[in-house]
């Protein structure tokens, strides 16, 4: 890529752009593409004129970071939406849950650069994170899935006793199927196989919160129509 001339920033936007770069960078390359020098020679200033907006390398990884929780909380708040049609409460309460996950994973799938940026640096959530360069988002996602979790305990579906260290079950299975298929074995599966697999694995933890309780659910039901 050409770099864009150093005229373009005179006017106080040469810290965004700079992060533009970054995240066009991190998507193609990842955490390690992120370089202050190359990033300064891209959009076509000196790499001092980089250092007047961020102290160092680490300080421009926590800023994509935020950009990239931004994006991830979006994509499940996209999910949760749908999961929210629900009438039924339980079944609304279980929904959210797999929608959670879902969403997650589509963040992970659609942005792998951006992703293996996040977890490199994960950052402070938007909305505590004061008046950080990120923007606001609304929850952290780790947040979210304990707002289903806590869901699922007040309709009765999941046991309290179950409960204790539940989101990390969840994030744990979930972010392990995410990484399996951004850069692992199964980086290389049909897209059909991919989500039938997360189906599965979405509905297998969906079975497994039902048995503390001795709830009766219906196969196909968790991702039946809305």
């Amino acid at each position: 890529m050409s770099p864009r001339p150093a005229a373009s920033y005179h006017h106080g936007n040469l810290r965004e752009a700079l992060i533009e770069a970054a995240i066009d960078v991190a998507r193609e390359r990842g955490p390690d593409g992120l370089a202050l020098r190359d990033l300064a020679r891209r959009v076509g200033v000196s790499h001092n004129a980089a250092y007047r907006h961020f102290a160092d390398r680490d300080a421009l990884v926590d800023e994509v970071a935020g950009r990239g929780l931004v994006a991830l909380t979006g994509a499940m708040q996209a999910r949760l939406a749908v999961a929210d049609r629900v009438a039924d409460p339980v079944l609304r309460a279980r929904r959210r849950l797999g929608a959670a996950g879902h969403g997650y994973v589509d963040f992970a799938l659609a942005e792998p650069g951006l992703f293996r940026v996040l977890f490199t640096a994960y950052p402070t959530a938007p909305d505590r994170a004061g008046a950080g360069g990120a923007g606001g988002a609304g929850q952290d996602p780790f947040e979210m899935l304990n707002a289903c979790l806590d869901d699922l305990v007040a309709v009765g579906f999941l046991a309290p006793a179950a409960r204790l260290h539940a989101e990390i079950t969840c994030w744990s299975t979930v972010h392990g199927f995410a990484v399996l298929h951004v850069e692992g074995p199964m980086r290389t599966a049909p897209p059909l196989d991919r989500e039938a697999a997360l189906v599965a694995t979405l509905t297998a933890i969906d079975r497994g919160y039902a048995a503390s309780t001795g709830a009766v659910v219906t196969a196909g039901e968790l991702f039946g129509d809305q």
